[in-house]
């Protein structure tokens, strides 16, 4: 029985499962994802990002202990020179593993461990989910017909027609007016059109001068 037995050993010996992670591990490095079983990929995450972690610091110590494990002088320079500056603002979680199902045969599960700064394609979504998150607040829409009411009297008050005063009118024409009428015009007006003209009570007929 495997009561608390967490370890995996694959179904491998020591030697033969240390090699074929040292492979994956520099295959992943290279290529940034590749596909595997489910149980292997769980026991190279366990392995690849103490790795990671070391080559935040770029020191002769820290890449002899990544070189001791990997036995591969490309994957150790890519780890130093690219990954760990993408990364180095990343405190950990630095793959995943995504499920692709069953495999045709022998049925096992089957997954992509990829590096979780290199998937431009989720990167993109998260960037514009970001993009479509602003906040908007709502807004009534105004209606067309509808027109706002302090315009209202300000078009009243335009609207109204000044009388206009003709320039030269005749003093029989001014004497022939109501004085409730002659009063609307201004008295400036009247005293250049007929400054003669007086007014009369109502009722009498104004007198022609001879």
């Amino acid at each position: 029985m495997r009561h608390k037995k967490k370890f995996n050993h694959l179904g491998r010996k020591s030697p033969h499962r240390k090699a074929m992670l040292s492979n994956m591990a520099s295959s992943l490095i290279l290529h940034k994802r590749i596909s595997t079983t489910l149980a292997k990929a769980k026991a190279l995450r366990s392995i690849i990002e103490p790795l990671i972690t070391k080559a935040k610091e770029d020191s002769t110590h820290s890449r002899r202990l990544v070189f001791s494990f990997l036995q591969d002088k490309e994957a150790v320079s890519e780890l130093f020179r690219e990954i760990s500056v993408k990364i180095a603002d990343r405190p950990g979680g630095y793959t995943r593993i995504l499920k692709t199902g069953p495999r045709l045969g022998d049925n096992a599960e089957m997954c992509i461990i990829e590096l979780v700064d290199y998937n431009e394609l989720l990167l993109g979504q998260k960037e514009d989910q970001k993009a479509k998150s602003t906040r908007r607040r709502r807004s009534t829409p105004k209606k067309k017909d509808e027109e706002p009411k302090a315009v209202a009297p300000v078009v009243e008050k335009t609207a109204e027609v000044v009388p206009e005063v003709p320039e030269e009118v005749a003093p029989e024409e001014i004497a022939e007016v109501a004085p409730e009428e002659i009063v609307e015009v201004a008295p400036e007006v009247i005293e250049e059109i007929a400054p003669e003209v007086t007014e009369t009570p109502a009722g009498e007929e104004p007198k022609k001068e001879e």
